[in-house]
């Protein structure tokens, strides 16, 4: 295939999907190294933002999937009668703070950084597809670990969490700091 087919053949991938996809993927079907399909990936993004498409190509981490236009949205919900989708709380997007910036985190780590009991907003913010459980703290009583989804990424439009904001000051007194094994390092038991 030339150029213009691999394209193409992204698209059609990415279109007919509907949910985001690893870059992997596409290597295996299209049999590409990682950097050319970048290069398409990086491309047909570059074609939908200059044209002013009403689709977008967003990257998720290692995953892309082709969205809606923002700036259509309205008539987008107009023509499908769908109702526009509920602002976040104060406190889901206090929880949600928490969560993004201290991943993985437990849900008493975020009741102490708000001062409040979570557990519904938790449960609320799960429900959305914001934060999903991760596995459980290695420690007694085993209370689960929270971080945030790929939905989450899509909804603030965000490529991955290193583009979130520096938030100085957040860090509270005796904050735990979990290993990626779900254990406490040496000194913070």
């Amino acid at each position: 295939m030339d150029l213009r087919e691999l394209e193409a053949a992204v698209e059609g991938i990415l279109f007919a999907s509907g949910e985001p996809v690893g870059v992997e993927r596409i290597c295996l079907a299209l049999e590409l190294d990682r950097e050319t399909a970048e290069m398409l990936l990086k491309k047909l993004e570059d074609h939908y933002a200059y044209e002013r498409r009403g689709v977008r190509l967003v990257r998720m981490e290692d995953s892309y999937q082709l969205c809606s236009a923002p700036d259509y949205a309205d008539v987008i919900r107009k023509a499908f009668e769908i109702r526009k989708s509920a602002k976040l709380s104060q406190p889901a997007l206090e929880a949600l703070t928490v969560v993004a910036y201290y991943q993985p985190t437990t849900r008493a780590y975020v009741d102490q950084v708000r001062g409040v009991d979570s557990s519904y907003t938790m449960g609320l913010l799960q429900e959305r597809g914001l934060i999903e459980e991760c596995g459980h703290l290695q420690v007694p009583g085993r209370p689960r670990l929270y971080r945030t989804t790929k939905e989450f990424l899509r909804v603030f439009h965000l490529s991955s969490l290193d583009e979130l904001p520096e938030m100085p000051g957040l860090e509270p007194e005796g904050q735990l700091r979990i290993g990626e094994d779900g254990t406490l390092p040496e000194g913070d038991a």
